[in-house]
Parts: C-alpha cells; sequence; structure tokens
C-alpha cells in the first residue's frame, strides 16, 4: 500500500513557506502522494492553487486533490484546463484529480448555487472532463495543454451507491473521506462489484484518507484544526473525528496496517499542524 500524506492548505494560519517547505520534506520523505481538502467557507488555501505551488518545489511525489468539490466550480471544462496545466507544469504524469459533489450547504450558498441536482451535474461533468483529456471531439481536443504522456488520473469520491457507479463509469477507481477500516472494506466491495457490472477490466484504484496530529501537542493540534473544520457536523461527530484522528507512532502503525488488510491501494493521512515537523514526525512512525 503506498502511504501518502495531505498537505497543510485546510489547517488555518498555514504560511506559503510553511506549504512549500512541507512538500519538500513530504517528498524527500518518500511519500507517494500529497493531497488536499476543499472548502470554499473556511480560511483554507484553495485545493488546486495549493498543489500548484507543491508542484512549483517537487519533482516525483503525485499531486492528488482529495477531493475537489466538482459542483462549485460549474464549469468541467475549466476543471478539465486546470487538471492538464497542473500536470504540465508537474512535469507530466504526476496530478490525480479526486473529485465529489460536496455536501456543506454554506458553501454552496455563498456562489449562489443549488445542492439539488449535483449528483446529475457530476456525470455530465466528468464525461466532458473525460473528452477533453483524451482529445475526443473537435473542440475538445484543442483544450490545452495536451498531456505528453499518460492524462491525469481520475478518481471519485463518495459514500453513497450512486457514488460507487459514478466511480466505475468514470473513474481509474474511487477515494473515501475518513470513514474508517471497516467502511472502508464495505464500500470498496460496493465499488468492485459496480466495476464488473460496467464491464471495467482490471481492478478499481482504491484511495482513503485519515487524519493525523503527532508530537508534545497532538491533541491540541487536533482539537483547534479538525474541531473547527468539521464544526458544522455538531459537538458530538467533530468531538468524534478529533479522538480518531492518530496521535502517536503506534496509532499510525496500527491504521496504516489496517487499510491495508482492508485492501487500501493508497492511504493520505492529513495533518492538524502545519509545521513541517510533523512531515518528519509521520514519516519515522511510518517507518519509511
Amino acid at each position: 500500500m503506498d502511504l501518502g500524506i495531505g498537505l497543510p492548505n485546510a489547517v488555518p494560519g498555514t504560511t506559503g513557506k510553511q506549504l512549500t517547505d512541507w512538500a519538500r520534506a513530504a517528498e524527500e520523505a518518500g511519500f507517494s502522494t500529497l493531497g488536499t481538502i476543499d472548502r470554499i467557507v473556511y480560511p483554507s488555501y484553495e485545493s488546486l492553487v495549493a498543489l500548484s505551488a507543491a508542484a512549483a518545489v517537487t519533482e516525483r511525489i503525485r499531486l492528488a486533490t482529495d477531493v475537489l468539490l466538482g459542483p462549485l466550480r460549474q464549469n468541467p471544462s475549466l476543471i478539465a484546463k486546470q487538471m492538464l496545466s497542473l500536470d504540465a507544469l508537474a512535469g507530466g504524469g504526476r496530478t490525480v484529480l479526486g473529485i465529489g459533489a460536496g455536501g456543506r450547504e454554506d458553501d454552496f450558498e455563498v456562489g449562489g448555487l443549488s445542492m439539488s441536482g449535483r449528483g446529475a451535474w457530476l456525470d455530465s461533468a466528468l464525461e466532458k472532463i473525460l473528452a477533453i483529456w483524451n482529445g475526443e471531439g473537435e473542440v475538445e481536443s484543442k483544450v490545452g495543454p495536451r498531456p505528453q504522456d499518460d492524462r491525469p488520473t481520475l478518481l471519485v469520491g463518495g459514500y453513497v451507491q450512486a457514488s460507487f457507479e459514478r466511480a466505475a463509469r468514470f473513474g481509474d477507481g474511487w477515494t473515501q473521506g475518513g470513514s474508517g477500516p471497516d467502511q472502508f472494506e464495505e464500500d470498496a466491495a460496493n465499488v468492485e462489484e459496480a466495476w464488473k457490472r460496467h464491464g471495467r477490466e482490471g481492478e478499481p484504484y482504491k484511495m482513503a484518507l485519515t487524519y493525523f496530529s503527532l508530537g508534545p501537542n497532538a491533541e491540541k493540534n487536533a482539537q483547534a484544526s479538525l474541531g473547527s473544520y468539521y464544526a458544522y457536523l455538531g459537538e458530538e461527530s467533530s468531538a468524534m473525528i478529533v479522538a480518531n484522528a492518530v496521535k502517536d507512532a503506534d496509532a499510525v502503525k496500527a491504521v496504516i496496517s489496517s487499510f491495508e488488510s482492508k485492501g487500501c491501494d493508497e492511504l493520505i493521512l492529513f495533518p492538524s499542524s502545519p509545521d513541517p515537523e510533523q512531515v518528519t514526525l509521520l514519516a519515522d512512525a511510518a517507518g519509511l
């Protein structure tokens, strides 16, 4: 199983230098991927902007949105072009578009958008994105920069059957957002069944995320960052997410082992502090 690390793009107070130092440290430590999580109504860095900064200071590590909230962008052709641009600037073959429908009302409200119909929008958008990436169509083939080798990877996120079907129809795989190893195993089985039902060859790539916070201020940082980010879910749910963040080396090893045993292809651990020392602490705990 590959092991990735999240950028602190959604940790309030993160500076540009911390973000780029983090990206350099993650590549040097041997992590497979740098990931971002996505909000609008929050003091976070926009995902593709953050990944562009990371691309400028790295050469090997993959760059993944986990996930980009597609309907908030409204223009699938622009999303396709942004990913092609990121991929070309990064050197080609490093980008992963993890994309989902989104579920926070304020993110839609601030843009004057309705949450209804976002699943249908995503189905249509994924068709357009793939057509552009694959150069299918007279106009679509002119959208660039064109991929030099493989196009960006496409993973579809979500927890419901419609998202599993969407991943099987359009994606190279599926990504799960923080539901834990046991739920991952159940959902992954549904994705694999949908994959076969749609006549797809091979196996879907399966990614998951969890949260970590290490060092002497582990609990404090988890409460401050994750408690704030998930406050909209209510006190009980946000407290559970804080409690489930891995906070010591033994917990890091245990969560990696658990996801790997459930058939996960790649696990990305997202931080609660922007201090680049967290990269070293996680790499040491994971045995990289």
